[in-house]
């Protein structure tokens, strides 16, 4: 081959080989997630490469040029957004009031932890001001599963023993507390009171022996001014005869919730308060509580009656109020 020839042979370069191959620009690294993906590439090179990224996830290119000449666009797969993949972080739910921080929905998978049994106390022997509260002159034993009366200080001036499982009052429970004033027995499971255990206490002003199951009024000294028997099974039976006549200073009489079918009285002048709501009292006489006999009399201290609950129609007796400063509370159709 001459010489010219040679030349133009070099001059003139086929298209193909003229064209610019442009590959994509692939960052080198990809930030971490959560998810633990590595960001590192290898292997690219001018003609060909392969992207190898761990976690399960290829980015792979072929050759940059195909066979006939055309520049090949490498294949791409999609990198998901990690942070939006379900399940692979922790859920937060938005604090409840009162609970004071944020709680994730991830457990541990362990059983909650039960709270535990509060312990039974031995309170056989144990010294009643040990046991229970004593501040001055009253003694607090409320809520100790007491099953009888802890014997007390004889300075005791008030008793509280609230519930509790006290099934019984005996005689010898309050003897010689000559200072007590007041007894709270409310909330037990007492049944029977033993004959005058109450009567030896000649400072006794204030019982209340609410919410138990005491089916007998228990005899009390004249100087009670409080008297607080609601919510039991008392039956007008189980009230002493004129029990309450002599007691020239009380001022409260609860008999609320109880089975009483007549008003228990004669009731002293000096009365406040009588409640006898839900009750079974059918009846009412003209001189319970005014005197027929003096036109005069007023009743000026008793200013609160309640009869509601009771079948008793207080508009068949108006003349029972004449003496009252207020009419009772109670069906009047």
């Amino acid at each position: 081959m001459s010489m010219p020839h040679l030349v133009m042979c070099l001059l003139i370069t086929p298209p193909w080989l003229k064209q610019e191959v442009e590959l994509p620009l692939i960052p080198t690294t990809i930030p971490q997630e959560a998810s633990g993906t590595s960001g590192d590439f290898s292997g690219v090179s001018g003609t060909s490469g392969d992207l190898g990224v761990s976690g399960d996830i290829d980015v792979s290119g072929t050759s940059g040029v195909s066979a006939s000449g055309e520049p090949k666009e490498p294949d791409i797969i999609l990198i998901p957004d990690i942070d939006k993949e379900e399940g692979l972080l922790p859920t937060q739910e938005t604090p409840q009031e009162g609970t004071g921080g944020v709680e994730t929905t991830l457990g541990s998978g362990l059983p909650e932890p039960k709270e535990p049994e509060e312990p039974e106390v031995d309170t056989k022997g144990m010294p009643t001001c040990l046991l229970c509260t004593c501040l001055g002159g009253s003694v607090y034993c409320d809520d100790l599963k007491l099953d009888s009366v802890p014997p007390l200080p004889k300075d005791t001036t008030h008793f509280y023993a609230r519930y509790n499982r006290i099934t019984k009052i005996n005689k010898s429970d309050f003897a010689s507390m000559n200072k007590l004033k007041r007894i709270d027995l409310t909330a037990n499971a007492i049944s029977s009171i033993e004959s005058r255990a109450f009567m030896g206490l000649p400072e006794l002003e204030e019982l209340v022996i609410r919410e138990n199951h005491i089916s007998q009024m228990p005899v009390l000294p004249e100087t009670m001014t409080l008297i607080d028997a609601s919510h039991n099974n008392i039956e007008s039976k189980g009230i002493p005869k004129e029990a309450f006549k002599d007691m020239t200073g009380l001022l409260y009489l609860y008999l609320t919730d109880n089975e009483i079918d007549y008003i228990p009285v004669p009731l002293p002048d000096s009365l406040r308060s009588l409640h006898l709501q839900r009750n079974n009292i059918q009846s009412m006489h003209e001189d319970t509580f005014c005197n027929l006999h003096d036109f005069n009399y007023i009743r000026n201290a008793l200013e609160d009656i309640r009869l509601d609950g009771n079948p008793v129609n207080l508009s068949r007796t108006p003349q029972a109020y004449v003496c009252l400063p207020r009419i009772p509370v109670g069906d009047l159709i």
